[in-house]
Formats: structure tokens, C-alpha cells, sequence
């Protein structure tokens, strides 16, 4: 019985390390005399959120184990339950000892559970930051480690924002209606800004204080006019960044030994600080000779060429791995595009002498790689056929990293997937001289609807229009295929109904196939549509119906007329129409010459105009008929077609009808002729020309500047017999809501729509136009679930009627900003705000502050 007690005692002893936080590690130690004994039984008790057998074998202790009491094996399974930062008591006693069995009882007090996070001090916006920051997740327990990491995640973010002194308090109390589960209060006082109040330079000379300032982008003074739109908060890491941005700029200028000798950085009571950094500038060094050794599939010389430094050229570090790996024709890609994967070039310095570095190029070629696998993940709609028949990398074929990329474009020209998380993953094997190419997708929802209504001029105006991007006709008739409509074949479906009862119908079919066939990149498109436009009462026309389109008598978006800014009953007129039904087919065809982002597109349509008593043309009753063939020849690099960063888009079109004048023996400068004989069939030659260019400003390129330029000739085979219909209609945001039957809307921001084109009777007759933009664009998100950017713009443009009235210099001006978003279910819409510089003789409101709203086109 002695014995017993005395073993009890002993363990008694052993629980002391309950006494211990888990920052402290228990010193254990013993007295009595140790005596072997098997572990019978392992019991654990207390207040647990988990099962208990797990709790126990964290021990490391075992049913049946041999432990000396006193010994080792106890000690340490309590410091491994305190190494675990899981508890904050653990006690290990005996229940019983039978002979040379003992029966253990463990004893653990779990640390509480977080119950919620309460944030003090902190905006909204600063409290999502810091959440996803810190991790800490209802039912997490809380450790004194969990919590010392959320302080100095909150203390590091806003460092991070330049609060320099922030004071973080946290504390911890119990929630009474959940046992062993708290609440923490963060307490968060970020304290002021730390500012630059000086910043001083020692030693430089070849660069001036305030160019070395420059050099900084981060750390600048306060109070200097020069610094009004940067940064003046000091953050150390920006600040060691910017240090390193200093040394950069001296070794671009041949400087290479240039480096920082000290830098002191000086509290102030005002909660600034005065910097002052020394430089040792070094000597100037140029580059000498430059040699190539290992090179065995291209010549030195030729590779000498390639990267275009010469000897005597300023030595500049930058430069050198800019022409060896980053450019686009940098001499590594000259390997790397003819399969040699494994390729390296390592420039040495072999000798430096005087203000003089010659230099040699250690080439290792290694063996070419050949594409084993092409794998795709990501496509959860589109077949991954649509996928492979825009790759550039196939099987067997050699590694050729610019055609990875082009496969990157070629992928985001489909608009099936997110452009920026393209992800292609070369995955080499040296030994087979082998590469696996993983594509990684993620796809984006592009089908879009359009629904709208309203209530205007005594009637209601409603359209519905369906755009299905990634539509599969041969699965129209495979019912597992409808989730809820077939997709994946890369097929663009489009339908649009537009009413507003008797006044105005308009419907419209549309199809394309990028690969007819399915071979070879070949698209088809066919269009039918039909419109049917009544008159009003002649008692409701006010002045002249086209002396200003927006200022008199116009057409709403709608398609419906109106008076100035207020709409008039409507009624209808039997004795007024217009119906309009038209088809078109079109092939295009990819061309490989001169390159193969050329295009040729041809198309031929049909419309037929039936007019009666419709005032507003040339042509007022009768029938009239268009047959016209368009010819289109484009080559388009851009590289996203949602936010572009780099590439070009050219267009050049010509689109014409049969020059009837020339052989239907029909005089059409008499004017005996009615409107149903000089235009039974309409006669025209329409040119254009488009293009624009994409450059990115800043190595993250996202700030983008756009230019374009574009104009149009309308001409005729016979002076007499005019097209009625197609005309250029300049001005305004660019979009047509009411059809002008042929002719092209081209928007100039800053002036009302339509008003920059010219007037002949009373009637829209630009012939002539050309015009000029440059935008400025930086992205403010570009997700899958939506892309906006901003933008500021500048353009000129102008339209004539008469070649002899022409003057491409003669063009109205304006400047603004705006907003682009792109929602995959709506597509493009945007809003601008232009100011029209000049004048509009006649329309003296069409200029100056004009609101514009853009859907589903972009400038």
C-alpha cells in the first residue's frame, strides 16, 4: 500500500507542468527510485473537442510500451503535448498499478475556439484585407502563436501602406453562451503616415539630385510641386527597392560599380523622416570584344548581329539581358524557336582593362526538343477539339516558343476563355529530349442577352436579342447536349426581335462557322433580317424633318421619331412606309502570305427596299433593290480582344454593286424618270480603310495607348443615279439605333450624334469622312466576371459630301474620359464624357460637354 502512494506522489509531481505556458518548455525532474512498468491502459479526460484516441497516440505513448517511473517517456509525451500549442493544461497521472501494470489517465484542457473576430479602428474595406490576411476562421483555435502572427500581420500591412508607427492591441474574453470559446477585440491604431520630409544625395555627380529622386518611385519628398502625383509615405521594403533602382540606372549608363556606401534614415517628431543616401559612382565602362564559344548551330557573327551591341557601346547591363532573353527577337529566342529548350547563354567578363569590358557568350545549345503530349484542362464547355485546332504546338512537331505564344492569342481570340489566365506549362524531360505542353484554361461565360423596355410617346418600346458565342448546331438534336442550349463547337448563333408595335419591327437572324469543314479555318456567316418602319400623320411634323437630326425631327434609339427633347403622340399613317428585307452569305479564309495574321473576307447581300410616300431619302415610293459584293482584306495581332496590349488591326474593304449605268441603255439625267426606274437598282463603289495600334507604356503593361486612324469614300458610276441609302453618318457615340439602311455610323465624341455629317436638301449626305483617335487606357480589373478599364481620349474627324470639298486637315476636335466594363452576359458597355472643340455652323449646341453611352462596340 506504501508503494502505491509513493508512485501516486510521484506522478503528482510529474503534473507540475501544467504551470507552464506553451512559450515555456517544463524542466522536469525526479526523485525516488525508478522502476520499470507496462502501460496497461491510456485514458484521456478533460474538456475535448476531439477524439480522445487521436488525443492519446499524440503522446507517443503505447498500450503495452515498457516506461521507467520516474523516466523519460512521461517528460517528453508532456512536452510534445505542449510543442503542440493545442492545450493549455496537461497533467499525466496514475489511475492504478496493478503488480507491474499501470493504468495512465491524461488529462488535457484544449485552448479555447474562436467565436469571432471583432476589428477596432479599421474601415471596412481595411477589415477584408486584413481578414484574408491573418486566417483566423470560426472554430480556429486560438494559440498565443495564431495570435502573435495576426499582430504582426496586421503591423506589416500597414507598414506596407506607409503607417509606419501602427499599434496593435488584441484580447481575448470568454463567450458565455459557447464553453471554451472566446471572443478576440483587435484593436488597430494605425497611428500617421510616415512621411519623406528630406531626401539628400552624397557623393553623385554624373546625376543630379533631383534625377536621382526620379530614379526613386516610391520614396519622395513631401511638399515638393515636382512630387504632386507620387507617392511621398515611406515603406521600408519600397524604399530598399528604390535603393536598388538607383544602382540599375547607374549600371544602364555603363557605371556598373556603382553601389550604395551608406544611407541614414532619421526620425522626426513629426512623424517624417530625412533620408540621406551616399553614392560611389565608379568609373564609366564601354563594351570591348564580345566572342562566342559553344556555338555550333548559328555563326558568331550572325548572333553578333542579333544582338546588336557594338563594341564602344556604353556599357549597360540591362540592355545586354534585354537583347540575350526578353525581347521579342532576343538571340536566346533564336534557339528557343528552333526546339533547343534546353538552351542557356552565360555572358562572362574575361577581361576588364581600362574603361573597357570584352566579354565572351558561353553558348550551350544542348539537343533540340520534340512535343510529346499537348494537354489540355480547364475546358469544361467548349470540345477540346474547338481547342486543338487553334494550337501551334502539335505532337512530333520541335518546341518553338513563338508559337506557344501565338497558340496564347490564337486562344484568347476565341472569347471562350479568360484571356489572362491563359497559363501554358512547358514540363521538359533532358533525358528524352522530350516536352510536355499543359494548357491551362479557365472558362468565361460570353452568351449574351439583351432584354430592355420602357414607355415613351404614348407606346411601349421593348427588345430582345440572344448572342450565343460557343453554340454546337450538330448537337441541336442530342438532348443530353441541351444544358440548357447545345454548346462547344465554337458556332456563333445570334437572334434580335426589336418592336414598338405598328410604328417599328425589327427582326434579325445571324450565324457563323469559324471552320466550315472543321479542317481548316475557313468561316462561313449567313444573315436574314427584315424591318418595317410606318409613318406619323403628316399633322405632326414640325419644320424641316432633317434640319438638324437631333435638334428637329429625328429617330430615338429606340427607332421611333420624336421632336427635339420631348416625344408627340404617335399615329399611323397606311400612306407611309418603309420595309426593308435583306440576306447575306459570307466566306472568309485565313491567308499564310505574307504572314498568317492576314484575312480575306468576301460577301455577298441583297436587300429590298419598298417605300411609300417615305420623305426622308432621295428615293420616297417605289421598289428598289441592292446587290452588292464586299471584299475585305485585314490582318489583326492584337494580342486580347478585351483589354489589348499589344498588336495591330488593319482593314482595308471595298464593297460594291454591278455598274448598271454602264448597260441598261437608260438615261438617268432626265428628269422624267420616277423613283422605282433611276433606282430600281442601286449603284455604288464603297472604300475604307481602319487601322489601329496597341503599345504598352509600362513593363507591367497594363497602361496602354491606343491609335487610330480610319475614312471612307462613297463614289458612284453615274452622277444622276446616287446610292439613296448608303452615306457615312459621323458624330455622336457611334451607334445606330435607329438603321440608316446602309450607311455606316462612325462616332466622334464630344459632339452630338450625327452632326458632323453633312446636309444636301434638307438630307444626310456624307460621302467622305476620315478621323483620327488616340486613347490612353489603364485596367482597373480584368476577372473573368468582368473587365474594366479606363480611358482618356483625343480624336479629330470630319465629313464632306463632294470630293472637290475635301480637306483631310479641315477636321473638328475634342478630347475626354470614360469607362469601359465588359460583363460576359451584357458584352461591352461604356460611358463617355467628350468636349467638341470647334463650332458646327448651323448646329450651335452640337458641340462642347456631350454624355455618350457605348453598348456592345468599342472605339
Amino acid at each position: 500500500m506504501l508503494k502505491r502512494i509513493v508512485v501516486v506522489y510521484l506522478f503528482l509531481i510529474f503534473s507540475f507542468a501544467s504551470l507552464f505556458s506553451q512559450e515555456e518548455s517544463p524542466v522536469i525532474s525526479y526523485s525516488g527510485k525508478p522502476k520499470e512498468y507496462i502501460i496497461a491502459e491510456i485514458k484521456v479526460t478533460g474538456d475535448l473537442n476531439n477524439d480522445p484516441n487521436i488525443l492519446a497516440n499524440l503522446s507517443g505513448l503505447k498500450v503495452g510500451q515498457k516506461i521507467t517511473v520516474p523516466g523519460e517517456e512521461i517528460s517528453d509525451a508532456v512536452k510534445k503535448y505542449w510543442e503542440y500549442g493545442l492545450f493549455s493544461d496537461v497533467k499525466i497521472s496514475a489511475e492504478k498499478i496493478e503488480g507491474n501494470k499501470i493504468y495512465l489517465n491524461i488529462y488535457l484542457q484544449e485552448r479555447p475556439r474562436l467565436s469571432e473576430i471583432n476589428f477596432i479602428g479599421l474601415k471596412k474595406s481595411e477589415i477584408e484585407d486584413i481578414s484574408s490576411k491573418i486566417s483566423m476562421m470560426k472554430g480556429t483555435q486560438v494559440t498565443p502563436y495564431l495570435v502573435d502572427r495576426a499582430e504582426r500581420y496586421i503591423k506589416e500591412h500597414f507598414v506596407q501602406k506607409g503607417f509606419y508607427n501602427t499599434e496593435v492591441t488584441i484580447v481575448q474574453r470568454d463567450d458565455p453562451d459557447n464553453p471554451n470559446h472566446v471572443f478576440l477585440d483587435v484593436e488597430v491604431d494605425k497611428k500617421e503616415k510616415v512621411k519623406v520630409r528630406s531626401l539628400r544625395f552624397e557623393g553623385n555627380e554624373v546625376f543630379s539630385d533631383n534625377k536621382l529622386n526620379r530614379f526613386m518611385k516610391k520614396t519622395n519628398e513631401k511638399g515638393k510641386l515636382k512630387n504632386f502625383f507620387r507617392t511621398k509615405k515611406f515603406v521600408q521594403e519600397e524604399y530598399e527597392n528604390d535603393l536598388k533602382s538607383i544602382i540599375e540606372k547607374y549600371n544602364e549608363n555603363g557605371y556598373r560599380d556603382a553601389y550604395v556606401v551608406y544611407d541614414s534614415i532619421s526620425k522626426n517628431p513629426d512623424n517624417t523622416v530625412d533620408i540621406v543616401i551616399g553614392i560611389d559612382e565608379g568609373n564609366k565602362y564601354y563594351f570591348g570584344n564580345i566572342t562566342w564559344v559553344g556555338n555550333t548551330v548559328y555563326p558568331g557573327p550572325y548572333l553578333s548581329e542579333k544582338l546588336r551591341i557594338q563594341k564602344g557601346d556604353v556599357f549597360n547591363q540591362t540592355l545586354l539581358e534585354e537583347r540575350l532573353y526578353m525581347d521579342d527577337d532576343a538571340v536566346h529566342n533564336l534557339y528557343m524557336n528552333n526546339g533547343y529548350l534546353f538552351s542557356n547563354i552565360e555572358p562572362v567578363d574575361v577581361r576588364v582593362y581600362n574603361d573597357t569590358v570584352d566579354l565572351e557568350m558561353r553558348v550551350y545549345e544542348g539537343q533540340q526538343a520534340t512535343i510529346d503530349k499537348v494537354i489540355i484542362k480547364g475546358n469544361t464547355k467548349t470540345h477540346e477539339h474547338v481547342i486543338r485546332r487553334e494550337l501551334r504546338t502539335k505532337p512530333g512537331e520541335l518546341f518553338d516558343k513563338s508559337e506557344l505564344i501565338r497558340t496564347v492569342r490564337e486562344l484568347s481570340q476565341l472569347g471562350h476563355f479568360d484571356p489572362e489566365n491563359i497559363n501554358p506549362v512547358p514540363i521538359p524531360d533532358p533525358d528524352k529530349g522530350t516536352v510536355d505542353l499543359e494548357y491551362n484554361l479557365v472558362e468565361k461565360a460570353n452568351d449574351q442577352i439583351e432584354l430592355s423596355g420602357g414607355w415613351g410617346g404614348g407606346m411601349f418600346v421593348g427588345s430582345l436579342g440572344l448572342k450565343f458565342t460557343n453554340f454546337s448546331v450538330r448537337n441541336i438534336f442530342n438532348k443530353e447536349a441541351w444544358r440548357p442550349l447545345p454548346t462547344g463547337d465554337g458556332q456563333t448563333l445570334s437572334l434580335r426581335a426589336q418592336t414598338n408595335g405598328k410604328y417599328y419591327q425589327s427582326y434579325s437572324f445571324s450565324f457563323v462557322e469559324p471552320w466550315l469543314g472543321g479542317k481548316k479555318p475557313n468561316s462561313f456567316s449567313v444573315s436574314l433580317y427584315r424591318s418595317i418602319q410606318t409613318g406619323t400623320s403628316s399633322g405632326y411634323y414640325y419644320g424641316n424633318p432633317y434640319s438638324n437630326i437631333y435638334g428637329g425631327y429625328g429617330y430615338s434609339s429606340y427607332g421611333y421619331p420624336y421632336y427635339g427633347s420631348y416625344y408627340s403622340p404617335l399615329e399611323e399613317d397606311p400612306d407611309e412606309h418603309m420595309k426593308v428585307t435583306g440576306v447575306s452569305v459570307g466566306f472568309g479564309k485565313r491567308l499564310s502570305w505574307p504572314d498568317d495574321f492576314f484575312q480575306f473576307y468576301t460577301q455577298a447581300s441583297y436587300q429590298r427596299y419598298d417605300l411609300k410616300n417615305w420623305i426622308y431619302f432621295l428615293m420616297q415610293n417605289g421598289n428598289s433593290n441592292n446587290l452588292s459584293f464586299k471584299v475585305m482584306l485585314s490582318r489583326n495581332s492584337i494580342d486580347n480582344p478585351l483589354y489589348t496590349r499589344t498588336g495591330s488591326n488593319f482593314t482595308l474593304g471595298l464593297e460594291l454593286t454591278p455598274p448598271y449605268s454602264y448597260f441598261d441603255d437608260i438615261d438617268y439625267s432626265s428628269e422624267d424618270l420616277s423613283d422605282s426606274e433611276r433606282y430600281k437598282w442601286i449603284e455604288y463603289h464603297k472604300w475604307t480603310f481602319k487601322g489601329s495600334v496597341f503599345k504598352p507604356l509600362d513593363n507591367a503593361l497594363k497602361l496602354v495607348l491606343m491609335a487610330k486612324v480610319e475614312g471612307g469614300f462613297l463614289g458612284y458610276y453615274d452622277e444622276n443615279k446616287k446610292s439613296p441609302f448608303e452615306k457615312f453618318v459621323l458624330g455622336g457615340d457611334g451607334m445606330s439605333g435607329y438603321s440608316y439602311y446602309g450607311s455606316e455610323t462612325i462616332g466622334l465624341r464630344g459632339y452630338e450624334n450625327a452632326s458632323l455629317t453633312p446636309l444636301t436638301d434638307g438630307r444626310q449626305d456624307g460621302n467622305i469622312y476620315n478621323k483620327l483617335s488616340l486613347e490612353l487606357r489603364y485596367p482597373l480589373t480584368l476577372q473573368p466576371s468582368a473587365t474594366v478599364y479606363g480611358l482618356v481620349f483625343a480624336e479629330a474627324g470630319n465629313s464632306w459630301s463632294e470630293f472637290r470639298d475635301y480637306n483631310p486637315f479641315g477636321l473638328k476636335r475634342s478630347a475626354g474620359v470614360g469607362v469601359r466594363i465588359f460583363l460576359p452576359i451584357f458584352g461591352l458597355m461604356g460611358i463617355d464624357w467628350g468636349y467638341g472643340f470647334d463650332e458646327i455652323p448651323g448646329s450651335p449646341d452640337a458641340n462642347g460637354g456631350n454624355f455618350h453611352f457605348v453598348i456592345g462596340q468599342s472605339f
